[in-house]
């Protein structure tokens, strides 16, 4: 498929989508979220994609929304427009593969939430996020009051939420925002590197702790353990399972299928 506001490259298991829109500091609009949401479903039904990493480039991640789509809009027209952002973070959040997120520079507003929908974020040192949205006088609408909360707490997600201020990369990692914070030069190398990590795991079982993961903060804790059992009893049925638990008895990597 070809997209004009993103760049999509596969290797070695590893497919990269890099944001492509640097003359407006790939601010996002229905088109990049159309083409991520496309990309997404590409990715996802490709056998030889293991692992995504979604980047915006070296300099800047993504500066927020397109506010010259918005600035005229009525209420009406927000309330009855298909929102592209809704199914692109959908798919991206439920892939059934691991996705990383790989910032440097900005990640503000709808940028911000993008990230929020990898399983993973690396900060480059000089990575900023933000949801600036109530300075506009609207709030976050893509998820960013619901994932926000869930990931650092009401508290915190709160106070970021309500000032509309922009944090650095070290508050990012204090509060829980981001998993580590490597040199900006560093920051591909460092993805890839836990992309590869994640490539040698076995895809069946990184599917269903994903889906354990994220189905289990929708339900209360028992429910939770249920759908956890269910999923840890599924994994007796896969070729993985039993390879791994050769190979860790036989002292030797596992060569893990998929299967």
């Amino acid at each position: 498929m070809e997209y004009k506001t993103i760049i999509v490259r596969i290797e070695e298991g590893i497919a990269t989508l890099t944001l492509n829109r640097p003359e407006v500091l790939n601010a996002l609009n229905d088109q990049v979220f159309n083409e991520l949401a496309d990309a997404a479903s590409e990715m996802a039904a490709d056998p030889t994609v293991r692992v995504v990493i979604i980047t915006g480039g070296e300099k800047v991640f993504a500066a927020g929304a397109d506010i010259s789509q918005m600035a005229t809009a009525t209420a009406v027209e927000v309330m009855t427009s298909d929102k592209p952002s809704h199914r692109a973070f959908h798919l991206i959040e439920t892939m059934p593969k691991p996705v990383i997120a790989a910032i440097a520079g900005y990640a503000l507003g709808g940028g911000c939430e993008l990230t929020l929908v990898a399983d993973i974020r690396i900060a480059a040192e000089n990575a900023q996020f933000g949801l600036p949205e109530i300075k506009l006088g609207i709030l976050p609408g893509a998820g960013g009051t619901q994932r926000l909360p869930r990931l650092i707490g009401p508290g915190r997600a709160k106070e970021l939420i309500f000032g509309g201020d922009f944090i650095k990369a070290e508050e990012a990692l204090r509060i829980g925002l981001v998993n580590k914070v490597v040199p900006t030069n560093q920051l591909f190398e460092e993805a890839k590197k836990m992309a590869k990590r994640l490539c040698d795991r076995g895809a069946v079982a990184l599917r269903l702790a994903k889906s354990a993961v994220n189905e289990g903060l929708r339900m209360d804790l028992e429910a939770g353990l249920q759908y956890e059992d269910k999923c840890f009893n599924l994994l007796f049925a896969t070729e993985d399972q039993k390879e791994g638990m050769r190979a860790f008895l036989e002292k030797r990597p596992a060569k893990f299928q998929g299967r």
